[in-house]
C-alpha cells in the first residue's frame, strides 16, 4: 500500500503517538504521580499538535523542497494550528475552570441550603476539561519536538 509508505503522513502520526506518550513520564516528574490518561489528554507538555504540523511541514519540506507550494501550505496551517493551540483552545480551558468554580460553589450553597440526599461528590456534577489549550512555551517544545522527531525518521528510514 502506497499509503503505509507515504513518509509525512507516517511521521506527523508517529510524532502525535510519541508527543502524547512522553507526557506520561513527564506527568510523573511533575506530580510525583503516574497517569495513563495523559496519553489520549489535550493540552500539557509538550503540545501534539505542534508536533504534528511541524513533523508534517519539515517532511513536506524534505521531500518537495522548501520553496514549493506544498511546503507554504503546510507552514500556514501550521501556524494557525499552533495559534489556535496556544489561543482559543486555552482561553476555553480558562472559562472551563471558572465555570468549575461556579458549579461548585453552587453545589455548596445547595448542600447548605438543605441536605443533598446522600449522593456522592461523582454523581452530584461533572466537571468541564480544563486543560484544553497549551502554553507558549508547550507549543514551541511540540515544535522542535515535531522537527527532531522527522530529521530524525528521515535519517533512519530514509537512505
Amino acid at each position: 500500500m502506497e499509503l503505509l509508505q507515504n513518509f509525512p503522513l507516517l511521521v506527523a502520526l508517529s510524532s502525535i503517538l510519541l508527543a502524547q506518550a512522553i507526557k506520561i513520564p513527564l506527568g510523573f516528574i511533575a506530580a510525583k504521580t503516574w497517569d495513563a490518561s495523559l496519553i489520549t489528554s489535550t493540552g500539557g507538555m509538550p503540545s501534539s499538535h505542534s508536533a504534528a504540523v511541524t513533523s508534517l511541514s519539515t517532511a513536506i519540506g524534505i521531500e518537495q523542497g522548501f520553496d514549493s507550494n506544498l511546503f507554504a501550505i503546510c507552514i500556514v496551517f501550521g501556524v494557525i494550528v499552533m495559534f489556535d493551540a496556544t489561543g482559543v483552545r486555552r482561553h476555553a480551558g480558562y472559562h472551563a475552570t471558572v465555570l468549575n468554580q461556579l458549579v461548585n460553589d453552587f453545589n455548596r450553597l445547595v448542600t447548605e441550603a438543605r441536605s443533598w440526599q446522600q449522593k456522592r461528590e461523582p454523581e452530584k456534577r461533572q466537571e468541564l476539561k480544563e486543560l484544553l489549550g497549551h502554553q507558549p512555551i508547550e507549543v514551541i517544545f511540540g515544535a522542535i519536538f515535531g522537527v527532531a522527531i522527522t530529521f530524525a525518521a528521515h535519517a533512519i528510514f530514509i537512505v
